[in-house]
């Protein structure tokens, strides 16, 4: 509801208010009742027109006309002035909100009656100061919260940041620095420092991963898709998911990969769901004609879930399809921040409209019903509770509040006719809107059967409803308030959350290849130990990767330059010949500018993808305008299909309209790009 919708309650709030002003002319002359309610009208306009956007001196003369004309004939309560006072307040000019207080005192004097009449009078006054400028003030900081939401979504971003960065230099700098350093009688302590590199950089991907599913769904897409498998994908959980996500990620990555060696389904089916803090995901394909046969994949994993408190179960549906479930629990939501200064305030306000209706009925009881109407009245505290309703009791204490609100209405008649009012505006904080409408008519209906006299029948009618709208106003500004809290909160979670996935690519994309491609190098110079000069070559090719592993740390943090595609294609021969894989190199074009970045990852991801996942003899890299193609012809069907890089390249390549697609070939796998610039062209 935002910002937008605190304006659209503090409106209808004040418009209460005034109503119920308003309502006090009633009783009087058709000329007078429609002057007073112009009047009301002109005051609730001026507030309408300044709120959140500040107070003129013509705005604050004009509301005092307004206010003044329709209370000094007694016309309508005094209490009206007191929405003078607080735009006074609000303007900043207090020592004239304070005079209009002496007013109110006053006017309410001239008309007459007893000590404690005019008391109330001016108490009425005084709370409608208070509601006026608590409303503005809270309009007001619900603005300037919704305006931060941004602003602290990228604080937590860049605090992330750093927390990853000083991570990865502790341990990946440490040992990239030591590669970069090293001299070549050194090979096999950088040897060792090079696999612990790719291990740390591994853990820490999969570390940082760790948090949500998406990643790994995006990877099981484009792992499906590559073996022609189509893929229904519904996901029904929210994030971040914590340690529960890395195991259902690891059920996920193995039955899919079991559906896709298999290579007998057409369909795989993928579902999250998310009820009462468990989470379950569904994985249910029709290539599987057994139950031993799919579960066998599995095999191992339903103890770990089960140490974790969750359960894994695999089967044949009803439908003949075979089914993987897995159930973990997922930690509990994050408190609502319970101390923010917005919900402070409207439950501040709140408590102060209880006290000041309290104290005004209180001081037209006889001591003799005292015993009725206190216990009645600190029943009311139950409205605060309403703020924030929890646990199974809320319907307990709303009967008590029901009892509250019309033993004294009964037993004391008419000065208690407003705590029907509170009642009503519970009604509708804790009701769906249709029941809560017909118990409010209901209620509404029993006050004025219970009133007595026209005059106070109507007042009555007029004022309960009113009086319900105000309550419900601040109670909705209230949890308001805490939604905001809430969105800004989960904002900046889920701002961290892409922030460590972010991080998780560049580490599996970036460093991760890199490290490998150090390893190669590093191993080769080992192996060419007879002779010198070519491996004292690759051994300087290796340092070279290190130091520029070294500058990738800084696009893990967000901090590097833009990647360019022309030194990555350079690098990506160098490790194919070191590897004894012939590369050739086709140029249709110069891919796109604002592609290269992204290409010259896919390209890292492919090549890496061909020294780890095949037994290719050969690489053709094609490169255009339109996009860019990876074949080898190693894949063979014992050959694992490759890993959860391709949904990292699927998320990058969105970012910039491109599409991915992975094929098997005869003899070989072909991992292509199209850009839009191909539509362009055509």
């Amino acid at each position: 509801m935002g910002s937008r919708g605190a304006r659209v309650v503090a409106g209808a709030l004040l418009a209460c208010l005034c109503g119920l002003y308003a309502s006090t002319a009633v009783g009087r002359s058709a000329g007078v009742l429609v002057a007073s309610c112009v009047l009301c009208a002109g005051v609730l306009a001026v507030w309408l027109r300044s709120l959140g956007r500040g107070w003129t001196v013509w705005d604050l003369g004009v509301l005092a006309v307004c206010g003044y004309a329709c209370v000094i004939p007694g016309w309508v309560s005094v209490g009206l002035v007191g929405m003078v006072g607080g735009a006074l307040v609000v303007a900043g000019r207090t020592w004239a909100a304070g005079a209009v207080a002496v007013s109110a005192f006053g006017l309410a004097a001239l008309r007459g009656g007893p000590p404690a009449h005019v008391l109330d009078v001016t108490l009425t006054a005084v709370l409608s100061g208070v509601l006026v400028v608590g409303v503005a003030r809270l309009v007001a900081r619900i603005d300037g919260r919704a305006a931060a939401r941004m602003t602290l979504a990228l604080a937590a971003v860049e605090e992330e940041r750093l927390r990853v960065a000083a991570e990865l230099d502790a341990g990946l700098g440490k040992g990239l620095d030591a590669v970069a350093g090293a001299r070549p009688d050194d090979l096999e302590a950088v040897l060792a420092t090079a696999r612990e590199a790719l291990g740390t950089a591994r853990a820490a991907s999969v570390e940082l991963r760790s948090l949500s599913l998406a990643p790994e769904i995006a990877a099981a897409r484009g792992l499906l898709a590559s073996g022609g498998i189509a893929a229904d994908v519904t996901t029904g959980h929210r994030e971040p998911l914590g340690r529960a996500g890395t195991l259902l990620a690891v059920v996920l990555r193995e039955a899919v990969t079991d559906v896709v060696r298999r290579g007998t389904a057409r369909t795989c089916e993928i579902t999250t769901a998310e009820r009462d803090g468990l989470l379950t995901l569904r994985v249910v394909n029709d290539g599987v004609r057994t139950s031993e046969q799919g579960a066998h994949a599995l095999e191992g994993l339903d103890a770990r879930i089960a140490a974790a408190g969750g359960r894994l179960r695999t089967g044949l549906a009803l439908d003949g399809r075979f089914a993987v479930e897995a159930s973990v629990r997922v930690p509990a939501d994050r408190p609502v921040a319970e101390a923010t200064a917005e919900r402070r305030l409207a439950v501040g306000l709140l408590a102060v409209t209880i006290v000041v209706l309290s104290v005004k009925g209180l001081l037209q009881v006889p001591p003799r019903e005292l015993p009725v109407a206190v216990p009645s009245m600190l029943a009311m505290v139950i409205l605060l509770r309403w703020t924030r309703p929890r646990g199974r009791r809320w319907g307990v204490l709303l009967a008590v509040q029901a009892v509250a609100s019309f033993v004294p209405l009964v037993v004391l008649r008419e000065p208690w006719g407003t705590l029907p009012g509170l009642l009503l505006g519970s009604l509708f904080v804790l009701l769906p809107v249709r029941l809560a409408a017909v118990l409010g008519v209901l209620v509404t209906v029993l006050t004025g059967v219970a009133a007595s006299g026209q005059e106070m029948v109507v007042n009555t009618l007029v004022s309960v409803p009113l009086t319900a709208l105000v309550v419900y106003g601040l109670l909705r500004l209230a949890r308001l308030a805490d939604e905001l809290a809430d969105a800004a909160a989960a904002r900046a979670r889920a701002a961290v959350v892409q922030e460590r996935l972010r991080a998780a690519r560049d580490l599996h994309d970036l460093l991760g290849h890199g490290l490998a491609a150090i390893l190669i190098k590093g191993e080769l110079a080992r192996r060419l130990a007879g002779d010198p000069d070519r491996a004292a070559r690759e051994f300087a090719d290796m340092v070279a990767m290190a130091e520029r592993a070294r500058a990738d740390m800084a696009a893990v943090t967000g901090a590097a330059p833009r990647l360019e595609f022309g030194p990555e294609l350079a690098s990506a021969r160098g490790v194919l010949d070191a590897a004894g894989i012939e590369a050739t190199v086709v140029r249709e074009g110069d891919p796109p500018e604002d592609a290269e970045a992204v290409l010259a990852i896919v390209l890292r991801e492919a090549v890496t993808n061909v020294l780890r996942h095949s037994e290719a003899r050969h690489v053709e890299i094609t490169v255009g305008s339109d996009g860019l193609s990876v074949a080898n012809d190693g894949v063979s069907g014992q050959v694992t299909p490759p890993g959860s890089g391709l949904g990292n390249l699927a998320t990058r390549l969105a970012a910039i309209d491109g599409t991915l697609e992975a094929t098997r070939t005869p003899d070989g796998f072909r991992l292509a790009v199209r850009l839009p610039a191909a539509d362009r062209a055509v």
